[in-house]
């Protein structure tokens, strides 16, 4: 066996036990989260200890378009990647027998590229580590399966099931409607164990072909890796049912949208005990300065959260999006939810970000407003024991004012980076500017013979 080999997760070794492994894909997450990389036969992969590739890929687009670089000028040097061989994970979707590798990125000197958004990540845990603290996450992961869509000018349908209708709305936590849509479902599941994967529960959600995944709680780059993953393996396993994955925060009008809902805890690197519950179980000072902390700073970090255009499409009342800053005990109608738990599991749940969204930044952007609020002490507003569907909280609902509010926030430049939010920001300009130039169906029908 090859020495790497021996560094691969169980998971990994035992998909490729017996078998000849034929190729190894070396991938980097980009800023909107998609795979960027180079595939190559495994034989080459054993002999090479790094790989190239140009900064460009975090200045591309969702569109495939460059933005401008606003560090320097466009020469484009290559970044150094190297393996992380603990992120081994089996491709079962496959024809051959197949590894991806998440690498770590690194400039000609050495050091972390501070654009890669694993890298901001991994700055934002440091920050707790510094402290002596251990962030804790645990993400649910709302995605649609739709019939296949080839014409962009086309709306999206929901699939058709097992009993030859499309899957029906309003059928939350219904496991008929899972049945609906369950090869898929079964596909999922074993390309999880593939790849060595805890799935914590699976269930319908309220739009038509809706699905939640819940995974388990742990550390932040470990498991914004499993999403990122996850992501793939859910629309490889959807290809094979002739229907399509979307992780779209809104796909289909008159739907709700699909969510991420991130919950945090921290624990102390020392103990292990987490520091938002005392030793009599009662709630810390701490615990509420983080929640403060979210309330503050949440509006600077929506760009990351909601980082498209039609993030904001799921930021609209009556559709079970709590577009608030609100606070309350097992209360879902406030943007921020302090679920049922013992003292050792209290935590605090983000309901703002969308599916959408870079898990790596989503995360990053999520933590960082809660260690502000444990550095600066703050109290929160006081609990909203009523519906907070309706209130009115500042939030930006737009993505250009949300950009305007994360480049002014001086603190969140600060914990997340200046040069990685100055690189976000063009990014993200550049494809909000592409999106205006774009005529709608709503503005031809309504604005051509009327205005």
């Amino acid at each position: 066996m090859s020495d790497w080999l021996t560094k691969i997760p169980a998971a990994a070794r035992q998909y490729i036990d017996g078998r000849r492994l034929d190729e190894i894909e070396c991938i980097v997450p980009d800023i909107a989260g998609v795979a960027r990389g180079k595939a190559m036969p495994a034989s080459k992969f054993a002999r090479q200890q790094s790989f190239y590739l140009p900064n460009s890929i975090f200045l591309q687009t969702i569109t495939g378009e460059w933005a401008d670089n606003p560090t320097g000028a466009f020469t484009e040097p290559d970044m150094v990647l190297t393996p992380d061989y603990e992120t081994t994970s089996a491709a079962p979707w496959t024809a051959d027998v197949t590894l991806q590798v998440i690498h770590d990125v690194f400039d000609q000197q050495g050091r972390p590229v501070p654009i890669a958004p694993r890298n901001v990540l991994k700055r934002v845990v440091g920050l707790y580590a510094e402290r002596g603290w251990r962030p804790i996450v645990a993400p649910e992961m709302e995605f649609f399966l739709v019939a296949r869509n080839i014409d962009p000018n086309q709306p999206i349908q929901p699939p058709m099931g097992r009993t030859g209708r499309r899957a029906a709305a309003k059928q939350a936590y219904s496991l008929s409607a899972v049945d609906e849509y369950g090869k898929v479902i079964d596909d999922i599941y074993d390309f999880a164990e593939a790849q060595g994967f805890e799935i914590d529960g699976i269930l319908q959600e309220g739009g038509a072909g809706q699905v939640e995944i819940n995974l388990a709680h742990g550390d932040p780059v470990q498991l914004a890796d499993q999403i990122f993953y996850f992501k793939r393996l859910i629309r490889e396993a959807a290809l094979r049912h002739d229907c399509f994955a979307t992780f779209m925060a809104k796909p289909i009008e008159g739907e709700p949208g699909s969510a991420m809902h991130i919950h945090h805890s921290v624990v102390s690197s020392q103990t292990g005990d987490n520091i938002f519950s005392d030793p009599e179980g009662r709630e810390t000072p701490a615990f509420l300065h983080f929640i403060a902390g979210m309330q503050r700073h949440l509006p600077a970090a929506v760009a990351l959260l909601a980082p498209y255009v039609n993030s904001y499409r799921r930021y609209v009342p009556d559709f079970a999006a709590p577009i608030n800053l609100e606070w309350g005990r097992d209360n879902r109608t406030t943007g921020l939810r302090v679920p049922i738990s013992d003292p050792s599991g209290r935590r605090v749940e983000n309901r703002l970000a969308g599916m959408d969204c870079n898990p790596y930044l989503g995360f990053a952007a999520s933590l960082a407003t809660g260690y502000l609020g444990l550095m600066e002490g703050e109290n929160p507003r006081a609990e909203c024991l009523g519906d907070a569907y309706m209130a009115e909280d500042g939030l930006p609902l737009n993505l250009g004012d949300a950009l305007d509010e994360m480049v002014e926030s001086e603190p969140m430049r600060e914990v997340l980076g200046t040069e990685f939010v100055a690189v976000y920001e063009s990014v993200k300009r550049n494809e909000y500017k592409e999106f205006l130039q774009v005529i709608s169906p709503w503005e031809r029908e309504h604005l051509l013979l009327n205005v």
